[in-house]
């Protein structure tokens, strides 16, 4: 559309410009013409500049000129006259210099302005006329192809990709575009495009602001440090960039953090001496290469012949913008088109006027040619689509300013894409010099053993600073003093939350996110949401989620507690073993013939038989194998034997097992408790249990997939009063009060130190998941590799498990679970009473059996039982002597005492 309103407006105006043609060889007043020698064949080309133009770019296109002109080898045999008009925004004006240059007969035109409207004249001209139009100026809009032009600007969608790349290669995931004009987004396109602005843009975080050069950027600068923005890509003219930059500065927005991307084309030939203490990393990219000898040679000759006029130039390749090397190039690529042409043809130019426009008939062939050439200019190479004369191929250089100078990064070209020239040491190097002059302010929780206030004049620490210690503090003064920076700790008591409705978060990660702490420390979980607000390092920590429960009060031990191992009836039974198999063995050994022997086998004529096995022995033979203390008494035949094989195999296991259950059971000092595992607690409504509200463990079953978590969440939700804690001590302090009746989940570390520190708490079951602890930073922090690197370190070299132990293990260590305790009285004290108590049947039994044998006495020696006790007790008491006499009727208590005397 915009071409077929250019054309009506060309038509209208095209009889009044030619009436104001007064001849062939008229140059207007704002021509300069070199005029070559008689021998060679003059070529006239004509570049147009808008009357506001940097007069650089004229004397550019002059210098090209003069160049070719003076190289032989490029056009021996012509001469390019050159002729440069300058134009204002008055489509008349623009119309009858175009007219004049045709009527002087021209092989090329070549856009010198940046103005779309005048370059649409020129192009809707020259295609009428059919001479090639070389242009310098990016295509700000979507029009068809035009088979006369060919632009040396790289094509608008190419350098939308480069730009995409170069951002995605940074791994930026979010990101604010201020741009100037709505044209700007055409660069921009492809970017937006990737990141499917509009649709995911919330998720993404991408912001599109537009705001005039002449506005006051620092309140948007506030805003967008408050939402932990950090990068930022600016769509300004060259004139505006400082400035812009200048008030991020004022309000703090050119920290280590926040990066700049700047599209302009020209931004490398800026100064940032003001930001040569600012940490901001801001990246460029560029079309020309200031150290190629190319443009070294180009940039001297143009300040040389400044010089020869009288002039003096400030121009360096460090300052040589994109337009002018275009227009530099744009002679030269004409030039090498025409020589490549006239090698093939004879052809020259043909004056035309805008009365009666008839084409130039060496117009399209040249164009053609145009098309297909390639060549190495100011730009770098130049390639060309063929049907629309868009360049397809350039090479723009990405450059990183670092402490006001600039380095080349890498470079991007559409066939390659981004290609870095920097080795990751380089990088690293880099990154590891700048930590060195950092303060890092790290922010952590007051909770044991991570971080804890200390007492300043102990620590010899100035009264007037905050004095730290603990886990936290230890690792990360470690990593400052191996990489070399320093640190300053706060403290914030929320681990932190993102609000839903407007994405920000609080606590720690809020801290982070609004660059006011470099590091979060303590024991902060990596979860997926904290994730994607910041960046944590390699976890130095790995840990779960368990169940923290208070021991059950230990039984008071039982005088009987070494029946313990067995029941009630396994007792019973043993005991009706015991007796069934004596008596079974009493009647096998009636029946068998083999258990019967000669009592007296020297006598001839003894016909009585006796056995051993009878029920008293057998008794005995029994208890002496279960106690394995054997027996005197040993079955003989084939089955009494049997018996006694499986009795004693028998006996075997059982005072294996008791043995063994005895030991466990009074060692071992285990504790009955009723949850053994996750399971078991969401099934027990007698034991609440919940978790800290606002932690990662909270989360963990708010969005488990996993019914049982599932279900254990509906509880805690549910409970009335409230399962949940605002601290983890909080927790702990529940579990105690609650003496069994409530459970605390929390991470495995924690539950560990608190069980070293209070022997009343324990962990019930194995972890329900596999985390870790992190140090959080800012999103994209430049510092993550340096910092997970130094945790890495510290972890291979065992300074983080000493440093764990130091801060975990009790000084008041609980007693060790009672597998090496001393065996007390009160465990088997009963054992004593059982032997006491047989003992002491033992002993009235003996009384029976003496009172027994006193009545056989007396009756024997036919003596009263006063005697005979009195006789029997004289012999009990005395010590000595093994051999008791037989008592006669006869004998006298004097004869009994003499004789035994003498037996003794």
């Amino acid at each position: 559309m915009t071409c077929d309103r250019t054309f009506v407006t060309v038509t209208l105006l095209l009889a009044t410009a030619a009436a104001a043609v007064t001849g062939d060889d008229e140059i207007s007043p704002t021509t300069t013409v070199n005029q070559p020698g008689p021998a060679s064949k003059v070529v006239k080309i004509v570049a147009l500049f808008h009357e506001n133009d940097d007069s650089v770019n004229q004397l550019a296109y002059n210098v090209s000129t003069r160049i070719v002109n003076i190289m032989d080898t490029v056009l021996p045999k012509n001469k390019i006259v050159q002729r440069s008009e300058y134009v204002v925004n008055d489509m008349y004006n623009v119309t009858r210099i175009v007219c004049e240059s045709m009527k002087l007969g021209i092989a090329a035109f070549i856009g010198g302005t940046d103005d779309e409207e005048i370059e649409n004249v020129i192009r809707s001209m020259s295609s009428r006329a059919q001479i090639p139009f070389i242009e310098t100026h990016w295509k700000t809009s979507d029009r068809p192809p035009d088979e006369y032009a060919v632009n040396l600007y790289p094509d608008p969608s190419l350098l939308s990709k480069a730009i995409r790349d170069i951002i995605l290669d940074m791994d930026w995931e979010s990101f604010t575009v201020i741009y100037e004009s709505p044209m700007s987004l055409i660069r921009l396109k492809d970017l937006l495009m990737h990141f499917d602005y509009g649709q995911r843009a919330p998720g993404k975080a991408i912001r599109i602001i537009q705001m005039s050069p002449v506005e006051d950027f620092r309140p948007m600068f506030k805003e967008l440090k408050s939402f932990g923005e950090k990068h930022i890509i600016l769509d300004y003219g060259i004139e505006h960039i400082v400035h812009i930059l200048e008030q991020a500065d004022e309000v703090h927005f050119m920290g280590d953090y926040q990066s700049f991307v700047i599209t302009n084309l020209d931004a490398h030939t800026l100064t940032f001496e003001e930001f040569h203490k600012s940490m901001a990393n801001i990246t460029l990219i560029r079309l020309i290469d200031p150290e190629s000898q190319h443009v070294r040679n180009a940039v001297d000759e143009i300040v040389f012949n400044e010089q020869k006029n009288g002039r003096i130039s400030v121009l360096t390749p460090n300052t040589l913008k994109t337009k002018t090397a275009l227009i530099y190039d744009a002679v030269n690529f004409f030039a090498a088109s025409l020589h490549g042409l006239v090698a093939t043809q004879t052809m020259g130019p043909t004056r035309i006027s805008c009365d009666d426009i008839k084409p130039w008939v060496h117009g399209y062939s040249l164009i053609n040619y145009m098309r297909v050439m390639e060549l190495n200019g100011l730009t770098g190479k130049m390639r060309f689509d063929g049907v629309t004369g868009n360049r397809n191929y350039f090479k723009v250089d990405v450059v990183k300013v670092h402490e006001s100078k600039k380095h080349r990064l890498g470079s991007w070209d559409p066939s390659e894409g981004m290609t870095l020239t920097r080795s990751v040491s380089e990088i690293y190097s880099e990154i590891a010099q700048s930590i060195t002059n950092k303060t890092f302010v790290v922010v952590g929780k007051l909770v044991q053993p991570y971080l804890m206030k200390c007492n300043a004049t102990e620590k010899g620490i100035d009264e007037d600073e905050e004095c730290f210690e603990g886990f936290a503090y230890e690792l990360v003064a470690e990593m400052a003093k191996y990489n070399g920076f320093k640190f300053k700790f706060t403290t914030n008591e929320d681990y932190g939350s993102q609000n839903l409705k407007t994405g920000k978060w609080n606590g720690m990660i809020g801290e982070l996110q609004s660059m006011r702490a470099d590091l979060a420390i303590c024991d902060l979980t990596i979860t997926f949401d904290r994730r994607t607000a910041v960046d944590f390092t390699t976890p130095f920590m790995t840990l779960g989620i368990s169940i923290l429960y208070a021991k059950p009060e230990k039984k008071k031990p039982q005088l009987f507690w070494f029946l313990n191992p067995l029941s009630f009836s396994v007792w019973m039974y043993t005991a009706t073993a015991y007796l069934g198999v004596s008596l079974f063995l009493f009647m096998l050994a009636r029946i068998t013939p083999n258990e019967w022997h000669d009592p007296q086998p020297w006598k001839d004529g003894n016909n009585e038989l006796e056995t051993r096995l009878n029920v008293a022995n057998l008794i005995w033979f029994s208890c002496g194998t279960m106690l394995q203390q054997g027996s005197d008494i040993s079955p003989q035949a084939v089955s009494t034997r049997l018996v006694a094989g499986m009795w004693w195999f028998f006996a075997l296991i059982m005072t294996s097992s008791y043995t063994a259950n005895l030991t466990a059971s009074i060692t071992s000092g285990r504790l009955d408790t009723p949850i053994k595992n996750v399971d078991d607690l969401s099934k027990d409504s007698d034991i609440q249990y919940g978790c800290y509200e606002e932690g990662s463990t909270a989360a963990f079953f708010q969005k488990s997939n996993l019914s049982l978590y599932q279900r254990m969440w509906s509880v805690m939700e549910s409970s009335n009063p409230t399962v949940f804690t605002k601290s983890n001590q909080e927790g702990v302090d529940r579990v105690l009060k609650g003496k069994g009746r409530y459970a605390f989940l929390m991470e495995s570390s924690s539950i560990e130190y608190q069980t070293e520190r209070n022997c009343n708490l324990m962990q019930i079951g194995n972890t329900l998941d596999s985390k870790g602890y992190g140090i959080a930073m800012p999103m994209n922090s430049p510092y993550r590799t340096l910092i997970s690197e130094s945790v890495l370190r510290l972890q291979e070299s065992g300074f983080m498990r000493e440093l764990k132990d130091k801060w975990w293990k009790g000084v008041n260590k609980c007693e060790e679970e009672e597998e090496s305790e001393e065996l007390g009285f009160t465990k088997i004290g009963g054992v004593f009473v059982v032997l006491v108590l047989g003992c002491l049947i033992a002993f009235v039994f003996s009384i029976l059996e003496f009172l027994w044998n006193i009545r056989k006495v007396a009756i024997e020696e036919e003596i009263t039982p006063k005697e005979a006790l009195i006789l029997e007790w004289k012999f009990a008491m005395k010590c000595d002597g093994g051999v008791k006499p037989l008592r006669r009727r006869h004998n006298t208590s004097t004869e009994y005492e003499s004789n035994n005397s003498d037996t003794s």
